[in-house]
């Protein structure tokens, strides 16, 4: 075996290498599209303070533009249960594991992708026992024996320049579905977490309503045994009483679909933690257990397309179609390979890699489809169709994130007002309910006024619940909305050019 040949030849691969990764790559270069030139979400946006109110949930609460958000903004509720509960559910929530199992697999087929650049080495040994047809094939004077054994080691080496960037733009793609999967990740993160705190405020609300229902049905039951006791003495009818039953059997009656409602919230808490529903947590959830931020964040839309996970997953998707043209562009063009191999040959192992057993070969191809049907045009057509969707989808992904920051900043202005009306209902309506009930004692109204007072006051009772809820839910809902703060946990970072500015 000639072991400078050899040399020569890795010599010519490499330089065949440095020209290949010099050469320029087919395509167009990805460049990130243009932020929103919006400066505001429209008529959803306000800096004043919304309005507030005395009790749970009623404080008053403002927007601060540019304000950044911390990777575990839950903890602004200040409910240390509810930070021990949200911190378990990203440990054991198996979407979670899944995703990122997906981020490690898209890594290493990114990886799997790159050795493209590389040479293929591979090693092999052969060992060969035969037997020739003496006679016909092979004279008996070639040698003593027709039966012969044959062992061949040998390497082979072969290298496919980059010369069009197909390989380049191959990676690329690789590396961006990485991306995809990463955001893909984060947004499940994000997820969870907003859905652990809405779970958990759904809970709340629900046991607000039950203790409201029971706290009327308290009242209603008094009111009955009241009305039993005028009807003793006369100064009270049949009709009332049965009236007042009726309406306290009524009342009950709400009570078992919100029970069943609570039990299916703590199911689904339980699952969120990646549990059983025989693993219930311990702890529960009252709305008076939690604080309601003051200070709410808000992102312009320039800022925001950074900060949402489900916009950087569609710009990565963007990314990954923009390879796949130059890899369809430089698949239309001539292919180069270059190859070789070295080894040798013989009857013994003993005299492997002895004086005249070794062989090499060098060899190069260049190939170039000239009929396929037009596939590759067709793929290469597809490429271009797949970039245009792709440019679709992020404009879409672009306009919902606006639109659900948008929503949300509406939301969260409502519930104040709403929480103030719905306080104030509940004031005025219990204290006609107390009025109601001692005018009827004197005889100055009839029961059906103080049957009306009660169903109005059960009715603002629970919208009072619901409306101090809505304020909780619809603020974590805006920290879903303006990304949950991702950037801002151990290990994970924005784009210096893409990170928001932080008053």
């Amino acid at each position: 075996m000639r072991v400078s040949s050899f040399v020569n030849w890795f010599n010519l691969a490499a330089c065949a290498l440095t020209i290949a990764l010099s050469a320029c790559a087919l395509g167009p270069q990805f460049k990130r599209p243009e932020a929103p030139a919006a400066s505001s979400y429209g008529a959803a946006s306000s800096s004043q303070p919304m309005a507030s109110t005395e009790g749970v949930g009623g404080n008053s609460q403002r927007f601060v533009e540019g304000m950044d958000i911390p990777g575990q903004w839950w903890t602004l509720f200040q409910s240390p249960k509810l930070t021990r509960l949200v911190e378990e559910a990203l440990k054991g929530n198996p979407n979670v594991t899944a995703a990122e199992a997906a981020l490690r697999q898209a890594h290493e087929l990114a990886s799997a992708q790159s050795a493209g650049y590389f040479p293929v080495v591979q090693a092999s040994f052969s060992a060969q026992r035969a037997k020739d047809a003496s006679g016909t094939i092979a004279p008996v004077t070639v040698a003593a024996s027709p039966t012969y054994s044959l062992y061949t080691p040998q390497l082979t080496v072969s290298y496919a320049p980059d010369v069009f960037g197909a390989t380049r733009r191959s990676v690329e793609a690789a590396r961006a579905q990485a991306e995809i999967s990463r955001f893909q990740l984060e947004a499940t993160y994000v997820t969870l977490s907003s859905n652990v705190v809405v779970t958990a405020v759904q809970e709340a609300s629900l046991r607000g309503q039950v203790a409201a229902i029971e706290r009327l049905l308290q009242l209603q039951h008094e009111l009955t045994e009241n009305i039993r006791s005028r009807r003793a003495l006369g100064t009270a009818s049949q009709l009332d009483l049965l009236t007042q039953q009726s309406a306290e059997a009524q009342t009950a009656a709400t009570l078992p679909p919100l029970q069943k409602q609570l039990g299916q919230t703590r199911n689904a808490l339980t699952a969120l933690l990646g549990k059983l529903p025989a693993d219930e947590p311990q702890d529960t959830f009252e709305l008076q257990e939690l604080t309601l931020p003051a200070d709410l964040p808000v992102s312009l839309p320039s800022r925001l397309v950074a900060q949402r996970p489900d916009v950087r997953q569609a710009e990565e998707n963007l990314h990954a179609a923009s390879a796949q043209v130059g890899v369809a562009l430089a698949n239309l063009l001539p292919q180069f390979s270059i190859s070789a191999n070295t080894g040798s040959t013989a009857f013994q192992l003993g005299n492997l890699f002895s004086p005249y057993t070794g062989f090499w070969s060098v060899g190069a191809s260049l190939s170039q489809t000239l009929f396929d049907g037009g596939a590759l045009v067709h793929r290469r057509r597809a490429a271009d169709a797949a970039l245009d969707g792709a440019a679709a989808q992020y404009r879409a992904a672009v306009v919902l994130a606006c639109q659900n920051v948008a929503d949300t900043l509406r939301a969260l202005q409502a519930d104040a007002d709403a929480l103030k009306a719905s306080s104030e209902s509940e004031l005025a309506t219990r204290a006609t309910l107390d009025l109601a009930k001692r005018q009827y004692g004197l005889g100055a109204i009839s029961f059906v006024a103080v049957m009306n007072a009660e169903e109005a006051y059960q009715q603002a009772e629970v919208a009072l619940v619901q409306a101090r809820a809505n304020r909780y839910t619809d603020t974590a809902g805006l920290f879903q909305a303006l990304g949950g703060g991702w950037w801002n946990r151990p290990g994970e970072a924005l784009d210096e050019q893409s990170r928001p500015a932080v008053r």
